[in-house]
């Protein structure tokens, strides 16, 4: 195989194993070092924020409307029991998300309902009889995330939603049993390739989907596929160059789809509704096996895994939240904080449960420090000022509007470029089938 040749193979391994490496760097970083306001917690224990996200939560597209759990399961150590209470019609989901970021199960106010229940989360292959009251959720990896998220009016809402986070708990069946964790990367391999041994340890650790297996086998000329020593601790120098070329392309490759992509464009909006419909084989409680939220292209389907774990990891489908965004201005030019721009909302979204918008930064995808401390607008936001017809008009900006209207309706935006995402959760049909539009951001 020609060093070429070498390199454009490890180009579309970077994209096909970035959802898993970039996702489990995540679940180790939660269980280690925890993510802004969710302190580190070990496997299968709950890590509660206790406060909505701000910008010290430096995690991708983190939303700024729910307030988080997070749990990080690991099913080496056998079922794991879930109690859910009743949360008296608030709008909360557990979402359930494997090692390559497949959304396989929903527990929560669309999904289950909001009274108390009871879950038995377990390992995949696992069939050990009927376990009494209790709902089976079969993972299809070892490794999953629990990714929780509360529907929180404001600071005076917090104690209610903090009893409800204790009253959620995780319980090993075998108290004796220790988790196996993440397979360590060997730490002789530099950072250069780091990535490729992540992808071996990790890929082997968590096996795909089955249809997946075949485009995992093609990359065995990379290494991915060995077990034992690593190959990438002193690879010959020829190899190692074709290594690292993949991986500059794949990245290069990565952050063109994030920005063109394959989702439709509406005013300048990417309507990413479909960005997290690749699962097309794990369909637990909550799930919908719908081929309206099924990707089938397998290309299609390979890269917009990627791009949705790098744009927004952990996102949700769209029959649960519908996301959004948009890079540019009405005129097709980049969002920047040094114009001042409008977006009316004539009417608003319609949804099931609420709406919001919020800024990011680019490149970064970070909530944006302002000195009003708002980090997103929506149909829960105090103060809001609407037109006599109902509408709303939302100015976005770097510094401060003049008027009062416009301050109270003041999205802050940063001094560089960013990019606003308009979540809907529980989004109405017409929001999905395209018949309700939104309008461009105006620049004036």
């Amino acid at each position: 195989m020609t060093n070429q040749t070498l390199s454009d193979l490890a180009s579309h391994a970077y994209i096909y194993g970035f959802p898993l490496v970039f996702n489990l760097d995540q679940v180790h970083r939660y269980v280690h070092e925890g993510v802004g306001a969710n302190p580190a917690a070990g496997f299968n224990t709950f890590s509660h924020a206790r406060a909505l996200a701000g910008p010290a939560d430096t995690f991708v597209t983190i939303n700024n409307d729910t307030v988080y759990s997070m749990a990080q399961i690991d099913l080496s150590v056998g079922p794991v029991a879930l109690h859910v209470p009743d949360t008296a019609g608030r709008y909360y989901v557990l979402q359930f998300v494997d090692a390559w970021t497949n959304n396989f199960a929903y527990v929560g106010h669309r999904a289950t309902g909001t009274a108390a229940a009871d879950f038995l989360l377990v390992p995949p292959g696992w069939n050990a009889g009927e376990p009494g009251d209790a709902t089976v959720i079969t993972f299809p990896t070892t490794i999953a995330s629990i990714v929780g998220r509360w529907g929180c009016s404001g600071d005076d809402d917090l104690p209610a939603v903090h009893a409800l986070q204790d009253s959620t708990t995780l319980t090993v069946l075998d108290a004796g049993t220790r988790p196996a964790g993440l397979p360590s990367p060997d730490p002789t391999v530099g950072t250069d390739l780091r990535f490729f041994e992540k992808l071996r340890l990790w890929s082997q650790a968590f096996p795909p989907a089955t249809r997946d297996r075949a485009l995992q086998d093609s990359f065995a000329p990379l290494g991915i596929d060995r077990s034992g020593p690593t190959p990438y601790s002193s690879p010959d120098d020829e190899t190692a160059a074709a290594l690292r070329a993949g991986l500059a392309a794949g990245r290069q490759n990565l952050d063109t789809v994030l920005k063109k992509g394959s989702s439709p464009e509406v005013n300048g909006w990417k309507l990413t509704f479909h960005a997290f419909d690749y699962n097309l084989d794990f369909f637990e409680v909550g799930s919908l096996d719908d081929a309206r939220f099924k990707i089938e292209d397998p290309t299609l389907r390979i890269i917009e895994r990627a791009a949705a774990a790098k744009g927004g990891l952990w996102g949700n489908h769209p029959y649960e939240a519908a996301y959004i965004m948009t890079y540019l201005d009405d005129q097709g030019r980049q969002l920047t904080g040094s114009n001042t721009y409008t977006l009316r909302l004539d009417p608003t979204p319609p949804v099931g449960a609420f709406w919001s918008l919020t800024m990011y930064s680019v490149p970064d995808f970070f909530l944006v420090s302002n000195p009003i401390n708002r980090y997103s607008i929506g149909d829960r936001t105090p103060g809001i000022v609407r037109d006599e017809e109902g509408s709303l008009t939302i100015t976005i900006s770097h510094t401060k509007p003049e008027s009062d209207a416009a301050a109270a309706n003041w999205l802050p935006s940063p001094a560089g470029d960013f990019r606003p995402v308009l979540r809907m959760y529980e989004p109405a049909p017409s929001v999905l089938d395209q018949t309700y539009v939104i309008p461009p951001i105006t620049r004036i």
